[in-house]
């Protein structure tokens, strides 16, 4: 009975009420930059130091760890922070704490089983899979990562569910920050010490790799500690105001059983994990068909195939770049839309998806179109010496980025809708597309490694379009395109003229050299910023209604007098 928990609603508790939707995706943005600052001390020195052969490599590697990665965290832990949000909208806090027990042990299991066909087989997802059997040892190096990353997502799914952004944010930036120490450290003292021999290469991705697993335990070390400071006592029932926490019933009281919990999650969770994975194949099958037509139908060697798709996955680290940035706004709607939905407000329901679709918007298209415009300089700057296609790759692949993110948006309103299952069939069929896209050009020795980004731009195209016309068949709420896009859209093309009229200009009076390239870059970056500020704010794309619920946005909102 709810006389019998302890009221614990303290800072203590861990549960931050007071964090809306987009506070909690503020938080986790916050991090996302800081994550994003140390990762470009990562992935962009670790290209270099292993150069492109050995930068495919440990792509190859990470693409295939992404499978596993996704089929164990990317559903489950989503199924668990609509479940927790549920019950906590309900006032059922003892439910709230056996979710997390019994998804903890059901994410150990997965990830035990996981890290054991990575560690045992390595040979033949890197040989047969990948087609690239150097790729080999740097699989073997991830398998330690996929069990504790598992571990830690029951953390945080709980934590999500709960409305609680800080402890993920913290973790994920504790974890980021490890690795690319330890991933970094250990690249150089194994090239060091293999220098000049034929495994050098395949040794160093080895050793850079090593340090996801090295920043995944200290990640899993702080929410363990966490959880035990702020959540082993049972926190009162919150309830969003639906009913005294002192009144609720007694069958509020009771618990699910371990079973109903597991075919709860499960059933929720798996089609978005499979859905997910269809999204981490993508990169995998980019592996596996760019490395195999390049040598089988476009008549590149291995060595060539190689330096081909090594490029295309230094273009793909600035690619993802916007979807970073999306990812957090996608991980609070879950719980915010399933809190809603749970007490049949759905008008709140419906507001939270179309402000969300709307910000993703005003975030996604101007990152994408400064990633087009600026291709060239962003490549040549952050990868000199590089294989040429690397930025006619990465313009392309800066127009999909904005397909990207609007589908992780979709995906997330249609999974706490409850509508997972549509959500598989959108990214099976994208899955499909981006199949034949890439075994019909990149075999096309004319186009080769440059078809892939133009199968990842056509997929993500259909893959939106499917789900938006899944939301207007089955949901009663759904965001109105003209008034989510177009203001962002107009914006960024402003500013897109802006950075290549500015960048131009400074190039020619600069010249063309790295530093040069890198100030007449910035500058341009610096006012195609200001420009869509400005437009963004006089077409009203953001509102003070918008800045009002982001950590000190009134104060913002006074200085740039927003209406």
């Amino acid at each position: 009975m709810a006389k019998h928990m302890a009221k614990h609603m303290t800072q203590d508790s861990g549960k931050k009420k007071g964090q809306n939707y987009l506070h909690g995706a503020a938080i986790l943005t916050a991090g996302v930059i800081i994550m994003k600052i140390l990762g470009f001390f990562y992935k962009i020195p670790l290209g270099n130091i292993l150069g492109d052969e050995g930068y495919s490599m440990f792509m190859g590697a990470y693409s295939i760890y992404f499978i596993f990665f996704t089929l164990a965290t990317a559903g489950l832990p989503v199924a668990l922070s609509r479940l927790v949000a549920e019950a906590d909208a309900n006032g059922r806090a003892r439910q709230e704490q056996k979710l997390f027990r019994v998804a903890l042990v059901t994410f150990t299991v997965l990830g035990l089983l996981f890290a054991s066909i990575m560690f045992f087989f390595p040979r033949w997802l890197a040989a047969v899979y990948l087609e690239n059997p150097d790729a080999a040892p740097s699989v073997r190096a991830m398998a330690p990562a996929i069990l504790l990353v598992c571990m830690v997502s029951a953390y945080r799914g709980y934590c999500q569910g709960n409305g609680n952004m800080l402890p993920t944010t913290v973790d994920e930036v504790l974890e980021v920050l490890f690795k690319v120490v330890a991933g970094l450290v250990i690249a150089v003292l194994v090239l060091r010490a293999k220098a000049g021999k034929p495994d050098a290469l395949p040794m160093g991705s080895a050793g850079a790799i090593f340090g996801v697993s090295v920043g995944s335990a200290v990640s899993l070390l702080y929410m363990v500690l966490y959880k035990r400071r702020h959540y082993d006592v049972l926190a009162a029932s919150y309830t969003a105001g639906v009913r005294d926490p002192h009144d609720v019933p007694e069958d509020d009281d009771k618990v699910d059983s371990a079973l109903t919990i597991v075919k709860n999650i499960f059933s929720i969770g798996v089609p978005i994990a499979l859905g997910a994975c269809i999204m981490a194949l993508l990169n995998s099958v980019d592996s596996k068909l760019c490395m195999n037509r390049l040598q089988s139908a476009a008549g590149f060697n291995y060595q060539q195939a190689k330096v081909l798709y090594g490029v295309y996955g230094k273009a793909q680290t600035l690619f993802n770049l916007p979807a970073a940035f999306i990812t957090p706004l996608t991980i609070s709607i879950v719980p915010a839309i399933s809190s809603a939905l749970a007490i049949g407000d759905k008008r709140s329901a419906g507001k939270v998806s179309e402000d969300s679709m709307r910000i993703s918007a005003l975030v996604s298209v101007p990152m994408g179109v400064g990633l087009a415009v600026l291709a060239k300089p962003i490549m040549d700057t952050l990868y000199p010496g590089s294989h040429p296609a690397g930025p006619g790759l990465l313009g392309v692949m800066g127009i999909a980025s904005f397909f990207v993110c609007i589908l992780l948006m979709e995906n997330a309103i249609l999974q706490a809708s409850g509508k997972e299952k549509l959500t598989m069939v959108t990214l099976i069929v994208g899955g499909l597309v981006k199949i034949l896209i890439n075994w019909f050009l990149v075999a096309r020795r004319e186009i080769n490694i440059y078809g892939a980004p133009v199968g990842t731009l056509v997929s993500y195209l259909v893959m939106a379009v499917m789900n938006y016309v899944f939301m207007w068949r089955c949901l009663d709420y759904r965001p109105r395109l003209l008034r989510c896009f177009a203001g962002p859209v107009l914006s960024s093309a402003v500013m897109g003229v802006t950075a290549w009229a500015i960048f131009g200009l400074l190039a020619r009076v600069l010249g063309h050299g790295r530093f040069a390239t890198l100030l007449a870059m910035a500058a341009a970056i610096l006012a195609a910023v200001a420009v869509y500020l400005a437009a963004a704010i006089f077409s009203r794309s953001v509102t003070r209604e918008d800045m009002r619920l982001i950590p000190g946005g009134e104060k913002i909102a006074k200085i740039l007098r927003m209406r």
